[in-house]
C-alpha cells in the first residue's frame, strides 16, 4: 500500500512538471509571437541594433521636415495618397526594366501593391514588388527630402539615358509622419543581394542596417509607418479601403487591402487539428458516450473560421486613358456612376484630349438630373470634377476648375506634367489653371451646342415632313425612336436652365455662345420654348428691335395692356416669367445686331406711316390740357397728398402708342426696375431701400386717347379743372393702372378708401354720412317662446276660474 501511494505521489508529481513545463513553453511561445512587430522578433532587433549605421540628415533637413509635417499638407489622409503614388512609381520603373530585359522580374512576377494593418502592434504597412532599393539607396534618397526620383527619371528618360534608377521617394514620403512617430523601411533590389532596413523618428538622425532575416521581399520596399495616438482610426479595414480608393482608385496596378472576413466551415474539418492532437488519448478512452452526447454531435452547426484575404480596391480602369473607339457605352455609363455616385445613367459625355501649351486627358458628363440643394450654395459649391496627375487624385474639388455655373458637371481631368506645389494640393502656376479651365469650358459648351443643334434640327426634319403623305412603318418607328433622341436638350434645359442663365450673366468671355443655348417662351410658341435664332427667323421685314415683357406668370402677361399694340400688329414677344430671364438679357443687350427692348418701358419705338404720326401730333395738342392737368395732380398726389408713403414717383403723363383697349398703362424709365425686378430686390433680405428707390425709377402714365373714359375726362377738365369727379377718376385710374402694371403700392389705404367712396355714389349713399347702431330685429324663435309664454299665462288663469267656480258647489253640498 504504501509502495502504491509512493508511486502515486511520483505520478503527480510527474504531471504536474509536465503540465508547468508545458506552460512555460506555450507562455514563452505566446510572448514571442506578442514581441513579433513588423516581421522583426526581439533577436532580430538585437542583430540590427548591434549592425546599425547612424546617419545624420542633411542640412536644414530638420526645419523642412518640420514644415512638412506640420504646415504643409492641409489632411493628413493625403500620406497614403503619397505612399501609394511612390510605390506605382517604383512598380512603373520595375516594369520598363522588365521589357528591356525579361529576366529582371525573377520568381517575383506580380507587379502590386499591398496595405495591410496590425492593430495590436498599431502599425500600416505598404508592399510594393517595385524596383526596390539598396542600402546606398536608402541613404542618399531618404536621407535627402527634396530629392524626386520620378522627375530624375523623366529627365534621364528625356536625355536619352539608361533607366538604371532606383525608386527615390521625394517629399512625398515624409508625409508617412503626420500619422506616425516611427517610419521603417525594408528594402531589396536585384543589384544588392542583401535586404535593408531603414528607420527614423524624424528626428534629426536615421538608421540603415542589414536585415537579419535575410530576403524576404524577393524584391521591392516595405513602408512599415508606428501609428501615433490619434491615427489609431487608419486601423480600422473599411478606412484604409476608402482612403486608398479615394485618391488610388485609377492607378494601373492593382491594390490589395487585407482584410478580415468569417466564413462557415464544417465542425469536422474545424476539428482535424485537435482530432490528430487528441488521437491517443481517444484510444484509451473506453467510456461511452450516453444519449445525449450523441444528440449533441448529430445537431452541431457550421463553425465560423476567421480567415484573411487580399481585397482589390481600385477594380475601376481609368477609361479616359483609352482611345474613344475602344470604350463602349456601358463603360461611360458604370465610370460615371462610379464617380459622381448618380444612379442613374449620363445624359451626355465627352471624351477628348488636350494639346498645346499644357496636355490633359478628360471625360466630361452632363447628369440627367439636377441636385436638389444645386442652387441652395450656388456661391460656395466648387466644381465636382476631379484633377489627377498619373491616375493619382489630387483634388476632388478645385475652385477655378469650372465656373460656378457649371457646377454640376462630373469629370475627371489626368495630366502628366501639371506643375503642382510640393504638398501636390494646387497648382503652382495660375496660368496653367486658366488654360485648363478654359479648354474644359468650351469642351463642356460644344457638347451642349450639339445637344441643342440635334434638336433644333431634328425639329425642322419633323416640320418638313409634315407635308409628306404617305409613310412606311419603318419610317414611322424611326421617327418616333429620333424623337426621343431629340428631347436631350429639352430635357436639360428644363434641369440646368437656370444654371446658364447664371451664365449669361457672369460669364463675359463665353456669354455670345450661351446666348445661342437659350430658350424663351413668346407669344406665338404655343407654350413651347424656342431659341432666339428661331426668333429672329420669324422676325418681321421692318422690326428692328427684339421685344419682351417680364412677369409672374404666362397668362398673367397675356392680359397685360402693355402687350395690346404688339398683338395688333402682329409682333412677337420673348415672356419671361423666371426671375433670372431678365438680367440675363439685360446683359446681353443685342443678339445678332437687334437689341433688346421691354414693352414695359417708355421708350419702345414702333413702325408708324405719315399718316399716323401727323394723326398722333394732332391728338398730342389735342390732349395736352388733359396731360398736363393730370401731371399736375399726380404729381400733388405721390409728393404731399395721399401717396407721399407709396413710394411711387410720377415723371410723366402722355399719350400712349401701345394701348388699344385699355384707357391707361404705367411704364418706367429707361433705366429703371421693371415691376418684377422691383417685386425680386424687395424679396431680398438685406435690401437697400434707399438704393431699390433710386434704380425704381420714375413712372409715365400713357393714356388711351380713344378710349371713352380718357374722352370724358378730357371734356370735364375743359370745362373745369377744378370738377371734383373727375380728380377722383384720374386718381384712381392712376392707382389702378400702377396695380395692373405689376407694381406694388405701399400704402394701398387711399385707394381703398376712394374706391369705397366711389360705390357708395354709384348706391346713392351718401359716403360722409356718419355712421349708426343698426337695430336688430328680434329672433323667429323667441317670438315663438314668448308667444308659448303668453298661451300658457292664459291657461293657468282659465284653471284659477274654473277652480274658483267648483269650491262654492262643494260649500253647499
Amino acid at each position: 500500500m504504501a509502495r502504491f501511494l509512493k508511486l502515486l505521489v511520483l505520478g503527480l508529481l510527474a504531471l504536474l512538471a509536465c503540465a508547468l513545463a508545458e506552460g512555460e513553453t506555450t507562455a514563452d511561445a505566446e510572448a514571442t509571437e506578442e514581441k513579433v512587430v513588423d516581421g522583426f522578433s526581439d533577436a532580430d532587433r538585437s542583430k540590427m541594433a548591434e549592425g546599425s549605421e547612424k546617419h545624420e540628415f542633411q542640412a536644414e533637413v530638420n526645419r523642412l521636415m518640420d514644415i512638412i509635417i506640420n504646415s504643409l499638407y492641409t489632411d493628413k489622409q493625403v500620406f497614403l495618397r503619397e505612399l501609394i503614388s511612390n510605390a506605382a512609381d517604383a512598380l512603373e520603373k520595375a516594369r520598363f526594366h522588365s521589357v528591356q530585359d525579361e529576366s529582371y522580374l525573377g520568381d517575383t512576377k506580380d507587379l502590386e501593391v499591398k496595405i495591410e494593418h496590425d492593430p495590436d502592434a498599431k502599425t500600416i504597412s505598404i508592399i510594393d514588388t517595385g524596383i526596390g532599393m539598396s542600402k546606398a539607396d536608402l541613404i542618399n534618397n531618404l536621407g535627402t527630402v527634396a530629392k524626386s526620383g520620378t522627375t530624375n527619371f523623366l529627365e534621364a528618360m528625356a536625355e536619352g539615358g539608361d533607366a538604371n534608377l532606383i525608386g527615390q521617394f521625394g517629399v512625398g514620403f515624409y508625409s508617412a509622419f503626420l500619422v506616425a512617430d516611427k517610419v521603417s523601411v525594408t528594402s531589396k533590389c536585384n543589384d544588392d543581394p542583401v535586404q535593408h532596413v531603414w528607420e527614423s523618428s524624424a528626428d534629426a538622425s536615421f538608421t540603415v542596417m542589414d536585415d537579419p532575416r535575410g530576403n524576404t521581399l524577393g524584391r521591392g520596399s516595405r513602408v512599415t509607418l508606428h501609428l501615433k495616438e490619434d491615427a489609431h482610426d487608419y486601423l480600422s479595414e473599411d478606412k484604409l479601403k476608402e482612403s486608398a480608393k479615394k485618391y488610388s482608385q485609377f492607378i494601373q496596378f492593382p491594390i490589395y487591402v487585407k482584410v478580415k472576413k468569417e466564413v462557415d466551415v464544417e465542425a469536422e474539418e474545424d476539428d482535424d487539428d485537435d482530432d490528430k492532437e487528441d488521437e491517443e488519448e481517444k484510444k484509451d478512452d473506453v467510456e461511452t458516450k450516453d444519449e445525449e452526447e450523441k444528440e449533441e454531435e448529430e445537431e452541431k452547426k457550421p463553425k465560423k473560421k476567421t480567415v484573411f484575404e487580399w481585397e482589390q480596391v481600385n477594380t475601376q480602369k481609368a477609361i479616359w486613358l483609352r482611345a474613344k473607339e475602344d470604350v463602349t457605352e456601358e463603360e461611360y455609363n458604370e465610370f460615371y456612376k462610379s464617380i459622381s455616385k448618380d444612379y442613374l445613367d449620363p445624359l451626355a459625355y465627352t471624351h477628348f484630349n488636350a494639346e498645346g501649351e499644357i496636355e490633359f486627358k478628360s471625360i466630361l458628363f452632363l447628369p440627367k438630373k439636377a441636385p436638389f440643394d444645386m442652387m441652395d450654395n450656388y456661391w460656395t459649391k466648387k466644381s465636382e470634377v476631379k484633377l489627377f496627375v498619373r491616375r493619382v487624385l489630387v483634388a476632388e474639388k478645385f475652385d477655378e476648375l469650372l465656373p460656378r455655373y457649371l457646377n454640376f458637371v462630373r469629370g475627371v481631368v489626368d495630366s502628366d506634367d501639371l506643375p503642382l506645389n510640393v504638398s501636390r494640393e494646387q497648382l503652382q502656376q495660375n496660368k496653367i489653371m486658366k488654360v485648363i479651365s478654359k479648354k474644359l469650358v468650351r469642351k463642356v459648351l460644344e457638347l451642349m451646342k450639339k445637344l441643342a443643334k440635334d434638336e433644333e434640327s431634328g425639329g425642322d426634319d419633323e416640320e418638313e415632313e409634315k407635308d409628306e403623305e404617305a409613310k412606311e412603318d419603318k419610317d414611322k418607328e424611326e421617327k418616333k425612336e429620333k424623337k426621343e433622341e431629340e428631347g436631350l436638350w429639352t430635357k436639360f434645359w428644363k434641369e440646368f436652365n437656370k444654371n446658364l442663365k447664371m451664365g449669361c450673366y457672369e460669364d463675359d468671355s463665353n456669354r455670345s455662345k450661351l446666348s445661342k443655348l437659350l430658350r424663351f417662351y413668346t407669344t406665338k410658341s404655343d407654350g413651347k420654348e424656342i431659341s432666339l435664332d428661331k426668333y429672329l427667323d420669324r422676325m418681321q421685314e421692318s422690326q428692328e428691335s427684339i421685344y419682351y415683357m417680364s412677369g409672374d406668370s404666362l397668362e398673367t402677361m397675356k392680359k397685360a395692356p402693355a402687350l395690346q399694340i404688339f398683338e395688333k400688329k402682329d409682333l412677337e414677344v420673348l415672356m419671361l416669367p423666371d426671375h433670372l430671364d431678365e438680367p440675363c438679357l439685360q446683359k446681353l443687350a443685342d443678339y445678332e445686331g437687334k437689341k433688346f427692348v421691354s414693352i414695359q418701358k417708355a421708350d419702345v419705338k414702333l413702325d408708324e406711316t405719315e399718316e399716323e404720326k401727323k394723326r398722333f401730333a394732332k391728338l398730342k395738342d389735342m390732349y395736352r390740357p388733359l396731360t398736363d392737368w393730370w401731371k399736375k395732380k399726380l404729381t400733388d398726389l405721390t409728393e404731399s397728398g395721399a401717396m407721399k408713403d407709396a413710394g411711387v414717383k410720377i415723371e410723366k403723363v402722355e399719350l400712349s402708342k401701345r394701348l388699344t383697349n385699355s384707357p391707361v398703362v404705367v411704364v418706367t424709365s429707361q433705366f429703371g426696375y421693371s415691376a418684377q425686378q422691383e417685386k425680386v430686390m424687395k424679396s431680398q433680405a438685406f435690401q437697400n431701400k434707399e438704393q431699390l428707390s433710386m434704380m425704381a425709377g420714375r413712372k409715365t402714365l400713357e393714356i388711351n386717347p380713344n378710349h371713352p373714359v380718357v374722352v370724358d375726362l378730357l371734356a370735364k377738365v375743359k370745362a373745369s379743372e377744378s370738377d371734383e369727379a373727375a380728380g377722383n377718376t384720374a386718381e384712381v385710374l392712376f392707382q389702378t393702372a400702377i396695380i395692373e402694371s405689376g407694381y406694388e403700392i405701399a400704402d394701398p389705404s387711399a385707394l381703398v378708401n376712394r374706391v369705397y367712396r366711389m360705390m357708395s355714389k354709384e348706391l346713392g349713399v351718401d359716403p360722409d354720412a356718419p355712421l349708426k347702431e343698426v337695430e336688430v330685429p328680434e329672433d323667429e324663435e323667441e317670438a315663438e317662446e314668448e308667444d308659448g309664454k303668453d298661451g300658457a299665462s292664459d291657461d293657468g288663469e282659465e284653471e284659477a276660474e274654473e277652480e274658483k267656480k267648483e269650491k262654492p258647489e262643494k260649500d253647499e253640498m
